[in-house]
């Protein structure tokens, strides 16, 4: 049995229950059904393949320096079929002190390699509507239900070992992607001289450099341990 819907309050939306505290949920809860769920996915659910996960310009870029920002966007993507993610504030650029090119190959790489659509908000009050125009979109006009989705996906053998491989200087997931497939297996890629490491595409001296530097580097006991 298909759902009706009469009007805006009729559409539900899903807020973790971190959100709770923001302005954002406090507008969805007089526009809409807004429930609290604490969610494993995912900032807000819009239906049953729209997730979004939303960022200050200051929380991306937290995320994107702390490591979390594409263990976030890699579990919405292996769960929802239309995940998103909502940018909120006025520019990226010119904060902490992040290059750039760092900035705008990570949006990129969101973009085109996720495929995932970034919507960019100037205040919590345009978040709002825009996650409401979505979810009523889903909802109301394409009579979409909406359900609790999204647990962490475990991550496979391979990917465990791409993030492994990722911990190492300058290494992002297609360096490591690359290693692997030159190497076969994270231990060759540790146990490779410079020579060989350069061989794989992608890296080049002065990576490969500093590869070797970070592995072999005797590990610095504090003076505070025993």
């Amino acid at each position: 049995m298909q759902t009706v819907f009469r009007n805006e309050n009729d559409v539900v939306i899903y807020a973790d229950t971190r959100e709770l505290g923001s302005k954002v949920a406090a507008i969805l809860r007089k526009t809409c059904t807004l429930r609290e769920k604490a969610l494993d996915v995912g900032d807000y659910l819009l239906s049953d393949s729209v997730a979004c996960e939303r960022k200050t310009c200051d929380d991306f870029l937290q995320s994107l320096t702390d490591g979390r920002l594409f263990e976030q966007i890699g579990n919405m993507k292996n769960n929802f079929d239309s995940p998103l993610l909502v940018i909120e504030g006025d520019t990226l650029f010119g904060r902490r002190g992040i290059h750039e090119n760092a900035i705008r190959g990570a949006l990129a790489s969101i973009a085109v390699d996720y495929g995932m659509p970034i919507l960019w908000t100037r205040n919590q009050l345009e978040t709002a509507d825009m996650l409401l125009s979505i979810a009523k979109r889903e909802q109301a006009d394409s009579r979409r239900e909406i359900s609790i989705r999204g647990k962490r996906r475990a991550r496979s053998m391979n990917e465990q070992q791409e993030f492994l491989l990722a911990g190492l200087p300058l290494i992002n997931s297609k360096k490591a992607k690359s290693l692997l497939k030159h190497f076969g297996t994270p231990e060759k890629v540790f146990a490779a001289g410079e020579d060989d490491l350069r061989k794989a595409e992608g890296i080049g001296e002065e990576l490969s450099r500093k590869i070797r530097k970070i592995l072999t580097s005797e590990y610095e006991k504090s003076i505070l341990e025993d």
